[in-house]
């Protein structure tokens, strides 16, 4: 009931935000981000544009990748007109394909441009049944096998960045609370529904794909460490808002339930608070492998936290991109650690 009343007044917590923070608020702090190269994920509405505005305003160069350049564009002109000297770069990339994500990666590289920021914030909630190109479930492709391949592909040039310019690295996860729902074995799970439709369920497909962006900051966190790379990995939930994530589900019933919920709902400004705060606040150097909400450390799921489940699904992500889904899904049960 407290941590409730809190949520709804907005109490701050030791970060000195909470729930009624904006993300023009929490960068506050960093001031100008003229040195800061980002890109952005899932940039072009909702959570993702409000945060590509506030950083570009704040003089961070932003590449948007999106499926649709028409709406890369309208966000970045949307963008422009507000602040005519942002730099914001559209690229094209489809994050539900392996091959999408090497090619975005290689035109990025080709730019020549470093990097300091990447923030994985595109999500996908997918009613429906789908596989994705490269023989995965849909919603787990999108929220987070192109995202770990992405991480992977950019991680060198993020290393270099941070070697050459003394400016600490920052990897973001934008993951959901919700990946607590899910409780079972991650692989078996989404070998299941990857490969036979009946047992599909569109909510458990998601928590899923949520708890492999809270796991994947984990490992990722240990392995940055083993490093010694001035690059900093951490994840988080934004809050609850209503976005284009909910698209697929437009209906009477969905719009009773946010109608009811509405005094939990965040504006845009507030939901991309948490993000803007991970991406750009100085109390953050060095801070590593944690979960934030409203601004704040808080404690992830019991399995997201789990080293050996992180690494575990790390291993299997790596195969999938090494060796293809199918030998990836033969191979799991033979993995050791």
């Amino acid at each position: 009931m407290l941590e409730t009343i809190k949520y709804l007044i907005g109490w701050p917590g030791p970060s000195g935000f909470g729930s009624k923070s904006t993300a023009e608020q929490v960068t506050e702090a960093r001031g100008e981000l003229r040195s800061i190269t980002a890109i952005i994920t899932g940039g072009t509405s909702g959570i993702g544009a409000e945060t590509a505005r506030v950083l570009a305003s704040r003089g961070a160069r932003v590449i948007l990748p999106a499926r649709s350049m028409k709406n890369a564009e309208e966000t970045r002109d949307r963008i422009v007109t507000e602040c005519p000297e942002a730099e914001i770069i559209v690229m094209k990339l489809d994050l539900s394909s392996l091959n999408s994500v090497a090619n975005f990666v290689t035109r990025f590289h080709s730019l020549g441009f470093p990097l300091n920021l990447l923030i994985n914030n595109a999500g996908k909630f997918a009613e429906k049944h789908a596989i994705s190109e490269d023989g995965v479930e849909m919603t787990f492709a999108t929220n987070y096998l192109g995202h770990f391949l992405l991480t992977k592909l950019l991680m060198k040039t993020m290393v270099e960045t941070a070697e050459k310019t003394g400016i600490q690295g920052r990897i973001v996860n934008v993951t959901s609370a919700i990946h607590k729902w899910f409780t079972d074995d991650v692989i078996s799970y989404l070998a299941l529904i990857s490969h036979n439709k009946s047992h599909f369920d569109a909510t458990r497909a998601y928590s899923l794909s949520k708890l492999a962006n809270v796991l994947h900051t984990t490992e990722l966190a240990t392995r940055l460490k083993q490093m010694d790379a001035n690059v900093t990995v951490n994840c988080l939930h934004p809050g609850v808002v209503r976005t284009r994530l909910t698209r697929e589900r437009d209906g009477f019933l969905t719009d009773l339930v946010f109608f009811l919920a509405s005094k939990l709902l965040k504006t845009l400004p507030q939901a991309a608070a948490t993000t803007c705060y991970v991406s750009t606040h100085p109390r953050l150097i060095n801070v590593s492998g944690k979960y934030f909400i409203d601004c704040n450390e808080a404690s992830s799921s019991k399995l997201g936290s789990n080293s050996i489940e992180a690494s575990r699904l790390w291993a299997f992500s790596e195969l999938i991109i090494s060796k293809g889904s199918k030998a990836a899904f033969d191979q799991f049960n033979h993995l050791e650690f």
